[in-house]
C-alpha cells in the first residue's frame, strides 16, 4: 500500500495532494504544470516535499516530522521517464543490470535475460541504445525499471515521444506486463484514453489540487465540475439557467433541455461528450434540436462535426457543439438535407458546478 500525503511549494502554487493506493494501477491525469510529474518525483526521492509523509508497504520513505527522507536507491521504486534516460555508454544488458548492483553475477544474468524476454528484446543485450529504435529504447527502460523487482513502478508519460503505431504496440506490452506485476503502479498522462485503457482508477489534478479521484467510469460519467469534465475530454459545455427541477436553459447553446438528474442551485453548467451526440431522422424524442453543419475535421476513422443550433451558421467558426462520428455514420449523414436533427440524450447530459 502507498500512503501519500504531501505539500510541495512550487513557483505558481503549492502542490497539495493526498491519496492511498492499495492495489493495481492508478492513472494521474491533468494538464501540463498541474503537478503530475512532481508527484512521481517526490515518491522516487528525486524531489523533496516541503512537508508531509510518504509510506510504501509500511516503510517510511519520507516524513517531515520525523526527519526521514530515504535516498532514491533505498526506496524500491522503479521510474520510467518519458525520455527513456538510458545510459548511452552501456549496452542494453548493462542498462537493465544497473539496478541490480550488489547481486551475484548468476542472479544478474538470469534477471536480465528474463527482462529481455519479457519485453521481446531477446538477443539484443549487446547492443547500445543508439542502435535501437525509440520503441526498443523505451522497452529497455521498462525492463531496467522492473529488473530490481520494485515495490512500485512510476510511469511518467512513457509513450509521449513515440509515433502512433509504436505507442499502440507498447501500450499493449505495458498492459500485459502490468498484469504480471505484483507491485503498485502510478501512470502519469495527459491523454484520457491512454490512462483509461491502462488504469482502473484515476486521480485528476488541477494546479496542484486533487479535483477528482475514483473509478475511471464514474469520473467519466459524473465529472461533477467543469474542470474535471474538460480534463477528461468533454468538448461541449454551456452555462445554464434552471427552469424546473429537471429542465434547464442552456444559455450558450440557446436551447431548453430536459435532464434526468435533478437540477440544484449548485449547478452552473451542462456538458455533453462529443461522441454521445446522436442524429435521429425525426424530432420525436426529447432534447432533439435542429442543427446546421458549420464545418468538419477528420482523422483516419472519425469525423468531427461543428454544429450550429437554431439557425444556419454565418461562418465556419459559428457553431455551438462538436459531435464525433465514425466515417461510416458520416457517409449516411452527409447527404441529409439541412437542418439535421441532433439529440442530446437527457441520460448523457452532465450537470456540473464550477470548482
Amino acid at each position: 500500500m502507498l500512503i501519500f500525503d504531501i505539500q510541495k511549494k512550487l513557483p505558481n502554487y503549492t502542490l497539495t495532494i493526498a491519496f492511498k493506493l492499495k492495489t493495481a494501477a492508478l492513472g494521474i491525469l491533468g494538464s501540463s504544470g498541474s503537478g503530475k510529474s512532481m508527484t512521481l518525483r517526490c515518491i522516487a526521492g528525486i524531489e523533496t516535499p516541503t512537508s508531509g509523509m510518504i509510506v510504501l508497504n509500511d516503510r517510511i520513505l519520507y516524513d517531515s516530522r520525523q526527519g526521514i527522507n530515504l535516498p532514491s536507491r533505498d526506496r524500491k521504486v522503479g521510474f520510467l521517464f518519458q525520455n527513456y534516460a538510458l545510459f548511452p555508454h552501456l549496452t542494453v544488458a548493462q542498462n537493465i543490470a544497473y539496478g541490480l548492483r550488489g547481486q551475484s553475477k548468476n542472479t544478474t544474468h538470469r534477471k536480465v535475460t528474463e527482462q529481455l524476454e519479457q519485453v521481446k528484446l531477446s538477443g539484443m543485450g549487446d547492443r547500445y541504445p543508439h542502435q535501437l529504435s525509440g520503441g526498443q529504447q523505451q522497452r529497455v527502460a521498462l525492463a531496467r525499471a522492473l529488473a530490481p523487482e520494485p515495490d512500485m513502478l512510476l510511469l511518467d508519460e512513457p509513450f509521449s515521444a513515440l509515433d502512433t503505431h509504436l505507442r499502440s504496440e507498447l501500450e499493449k506490452q505495458l498492459i500485459k506486463t502490468l498484469s504480471n506485476y505484483s507491485g503498485l503502479t502510478l501512470f502519469v498522462s495527459h491523454n484520457l484514453e491512454e490512462a483509461y485503457r491502462i488504469c482502473p482508477k484515476l486521480l485528476v489534478l488541477s494546479a496542484g489540487q486533487v479535483v477528482a479521484a475514483g473509478q475511471k467510469q464514474t469520473i467519466f460519467d459524473h465529472p461533477g465540475t467543469l474542470t474535471v469534465a474538460q480534463l477528461t475530454g468533454c468538448k461541449n459545455y454551456s452555462r445554464i439557467q434552471p427552469v424546473t427541477a429537471q429542465k434547464i436553459h442552456a444559455l450558450d447553446w440557446h436551447c431548453t433541455l430536459q435532464t434526468v438528474e435533478s437540477v440544484s442551485s449548485m449547478h452552473t453548467h451542462v456538458g455533453m461528450r462529443a461522441h454521445q451526440i446522436t442524429f435521429p431522422e425525426t424530432p420525436n424524442q426529447p432534447n432533439t434540436l435542429p442543427a446546421w453543419l458549420a464545418s468538419t475535421s477528420e482523422t483516419p476513422h472519425r469525423m468531427t462535426l461543428y454544429l450550429k443550433l437554431g439557425g444556419p451558421p454565418t461562418n465556419s467558426d459559428d457553431y455551438h457543439l462538436q459531435a464525433e462520428v465514425f466515417k461510416e455514420k458520416w457517409e449516411s449523414l452527409k447527404n441529409r438535407q439541412m437542418p439535421w436533427y441532433v439529440q442530446l440524450n437527457s441520460q448523457r447530459l452532465l450537470l456540473m458546478k464550477i470548482d
